[in-house]
C-alpha cells in the first residue's frame, strides 16, 4: 500500500453483487458505463439505499488483482433472460476484502457513480468530499496525472526553470478551482477539466524534460 496507488470507487446496488463480490472475489462495470480510465490498485464499493444501514456509504475495499472483458450471460449464466444479457462488461478480479474503518459517508448526498482517489485519500476520508481534497498534504494530482501520461520532471527542475515553475503553479491552479466546482463529482469529469487545463497552457510538451532513469 502506497500513498500513490489509485482507488477505484463504484456503487453496488443489490446485495447479491456485493456477497459475489465478497465471496467469488470479482466486480461487474458495463462497458457502456464504465469511467474513461479504469487503471487503479484497489476497488472499492459504494453502497446505495438497498442497504440500509449502510447506505450512502463507503464500507469495504479490495485490492484489484485483474480485469476481462465478458458478456453478462456469461457471468451471471442464472439470469439469461435479463435484457442486458448479451451486453459486455469488464470482470474486475478483486483480491480479499476488506472493511473499511470508518467508513466513508456521504451526509450531502453528493451524486456518486464512479470516483477515482489515491491511497492517502482514501485511508483518512471521513466523508465523499474528502476523496476530492487536494491539500498539498497528499499526493499531488497533478504530478501523478502528468506521469501517468508519460511526462517525467523532478521537483527540483522547478527551481532552475522559472518559466517552467510558473507554467506548473498556474497549472496547479486551475486544476484546484476545477476540483472545487461542484459539478465536477465525477473523477473523469476532473481528468478531463485536468487535460483542458494542460491543454490550455501549451499541451504536455512544455514538461517534455529529459529525465534520467
Amino acid at each position: 500500500m502506497h500513498p500513490e496507488d489509485r482507488v477505484l470507487i463504484g456503487v453496488i446496488n443489490r446485495r447479491v453483487d456485493f456477497e459475489m463480490a465478497r465471496d467469488q472475489g470479482w466486480y461487474r462495470i458495463p462497458v457502456e458505463r464504465a469511467p474513461k480510465y479504469l487503471d487503479s490498485e484497489y476497488v472499492a464499493f459504494y453502497f446505495s439505499r438497498n442497504f440500509k444501514e449502510k447506505n450512502g456509504g463507503v464500507h469495504y475495499f479490495a485490492r484489484r488483482t485483474g480485469q476481462e472483458l465478458v458478456r453478462r450471460r456469461d457471468i451471471l449464466p442464472r439470469e439469461p433472460g435479463h435484457p442486458r444479457a448479451n451486453n459486455l462488461y469488464y470482470r474486475i478480479s478483486l483480491g480479499k476484502m476488506q472493511e473499511k474503518h470508518p467508513p466513508i459517508l456521504n451526509p450531502t448526498s453528493r451524486p456518486i457513480a464512479f470516483v477515482f482517489t489515491t491511497w492517502d485519500r482514501f485511508v483518512t476520508a471521513r466523508t465523499i468530499a474528502d476523496l476530492y481534497s487536494v491539500s498539498e498534504f497528499y499526493v499531488d494530482r497533478v504530478s501523478k496525472v502528468l506521469r501517468h501520461k508519460g511526462v517525467h520532471f523532478e521537483t527540483a527542475d522547478l527551481w532552475d526553470d522559472t518559466e517552467l515553475r510558473m507554467k506548473v503553479g498556474d497549472l496547479r491552479r486551475r486544476l484546484e478551482a476545477l476540483l472545487a466546482r461542484t459539478d465536477l463529482t465525477e473523477s473523469e469529469q476532473a481528468q478531463q477539466a485536468l487535460e483542458e487545463a494542460i491543454a490550455a497552457l501549451g499541451g504536455l510538451k512544455f514538461l517534455n524534460i529529459p529525465f534520467d532513469t
